[in-house]
């Protein structure tokens, strides 16, 4: 594979280029650098009808065979980390270090979802009757990716969906095409021809794909809005859906928690990407009797953090990756200002290019504030105060999402057990965001539809065909 500039979709196994072009901006400078293909509906149908024909072939192959497929994928991965990796940083912002992180990922996730099976049930074996349940691929899927992880989240629905043994019509962020678009030249050389298409544009390619009559299936990553627009959108022909949506992601800091060495692990589950993740906590509520001192820490520990260009080998967060972003959080920290609440640090929109801020933590801001009761996604965090446990496990379950949470405490099983007390897809004790392939991965509320990861996420590329005979006479 020759890693050039040269971005083309991959329709069939051939790479395509489109009448159109989508601009692609550097966050760290706000400068277009690179210019993507932006698909006709012509060229959506070409990639659905591929992908249709190829269905039979790639369906009837074993699964050890298809694992063999995807694990000779992500080799390939593995091989090309360092471009990729400088490619992913250029176009998202995030540091090296993070994107090569990212790279790897998508190549475990292959790796061990082509390990995984679904047997056959076996519900009555005996002399006069027979009958299994078997699980059968859907058709083409059509998945569609965000911005912030573009190719770990690619990874959540292209592993589990092919192994299953359907095909792919992938589509992602308009804002960070080009990592994905490699990575369907990478998988021309070795897929077999339309099992995995490729296909980038604008805001209306979306609602084509999801709409699209030749799609069986629709796997989508973004926000709780689009997510609703995705579920009305396949209602006609009743697509089956996976939805990975919005977080407002709770954190609770008990009184036992050490402030010192809780501050970068805490630090980092709030700001990491940039705070451009749906499992980040967005809203810590901290004991009143440790919250000086927590907020102190993370303030402290804030104030060493180096951000700057993902090129840059120092940078430990980069830029916000879009405009558009860059203006929701801005308008958040007008928003506090105005409203005069206490900037603990941060606060501060930086002079010159690119879409760069500060970590910016706000000092215990009342709860109907926007900036608690909203999915801020980027680098500005509620530090909030709280006395009583009922209290708390209110406040923490108040609003229309449940993605996941975290409880921080010296006594994990007093952690385990208010735990189960939140209303969240994953809760987690003294950790964040501890995802793997194994393990399933699913939103509560508003926050999802159908699971990710795992076995279950696995048989949600799949339906159950229940057969049986009975012997006559």
């Amino acid at each position: 594979m020759r890693f050039d500039s040269d971005y083309r979709m991959t329709l069939g196994g051939a790479l395509v280029r489109s009448e159109a072009s989508l601009k692609i901006e550097d966050p760290a400078t706000g400068e277009v650098f690179a210019e993507a293909p932006d698909a006709s509906p012509g060229d959506l149908d070409r990639a659905v009808d591929t992908a249709k024909h190829a269905f039979g072939g790639w369906a009837d192959l074993s699964w050890e065979r298809r694992g063999e497929y995807l694990i000779r994928l992500a080799e390939a991965l593995l091989d090309h980390t360092d471009d990729f990796a400088a490619l992913l940083s250029r176009e998202q912002g995030k540091p090296l270090a993070e994107a090569a992180r990212e790279v790897r990922g998508l190549a475990n996730w292959l790796t061990a979802t082509a390990a995984m099976r679904l047997p056959v049930e076996v519900h009555e074996e005996g002399s006069e009757r027979y009958c299994e349940t078997r699980h059968v691929p859907i058709g083409v899927v059509g998945a569609i990716t965000p911005w912030n992880y573009p190719l770990l989240l690619a990874a959540f629905k292209i592993a589990p969906a092919l192994v299953a043994g359907n095909t792919m019509v992938l589509k992602p962020s308009p804002f960070t095409p080009l990592t994905t678009l490699k990575l369907g030249e990478l998988a021309s050389t070795i897929l077999l021809p339309g099992v995995l298409n490729v296909v980038t544009g604008g805001d209306a390619l979306g609602p084509m794909l999801t709409s699209h009559p030749g799609i069986a299936k629709i796997a989508f990553t973004g926000s709780t809005e689009t997510g609703k627009k995705v579920m009305r959108s396949a209602a006609d022909d009743l697509k089956r859906l996976t939805l990975e949506l919005g977080g407002n992601d709770p954190a609770i800091v008990m009184p036992d928690a050490d402030p010192a060495a809780l501050a970068e692990t805490l630090f980092w589950a709030s700001f990491g990407n940039a705070g451009q993740v749906c499992l980040a906590s967005k809203r810590v509520y901290v004991h009143a009797d440790i919250y000086g001192a927590v907020r102190d820490a993370l303030v402290a520990y804030a104030s060493n953090v180096r951000v700057g260009p993902g090129s840059d080998p120092e940078t430990q967060m980069g830029p916000l990756a879009n405009r558009q972003q860059y203006r929701t959080v801005i308008d958040l920290i007008e928003d506090c200002r105005a409203q005069g609440y206490r900037f603990a640090c941060g606060g501060v929109v930086p002079e010159g290019s690119g879409y760069f801020l500060p970590p910016t933590i706000i000092d215990n801001p009342p709860d109907e504030a926007r900036v608690v009761q909203e999915e801020q996604f980027g680098p500005i965090l509620p530090l909030l105060r709280y006395e009583d446990e009922s209290d708390v496990v209110a406040r923490a379950n108040a609003g229309p999402y449940a993605l996941a949470a975290s409880i921080w405490t010296a006594d994990p099983q007093a952690g385990w057990v208010l735990g189960q007390r939140l209303k969240a897809g994953s809760v987690w004790v003294n950790e964040s965001r501890p995802l793997s392939p194994h393990i399933p991965f699913a939103g509560h509320g508003q926050s999802g539809f159908g699971v990710e990861n795992g076995v279950d996420g696995l048989r949600e590329y799949t339906l159950p065909r229940t057969a049986s005979w009975k012997r006559l006479g």
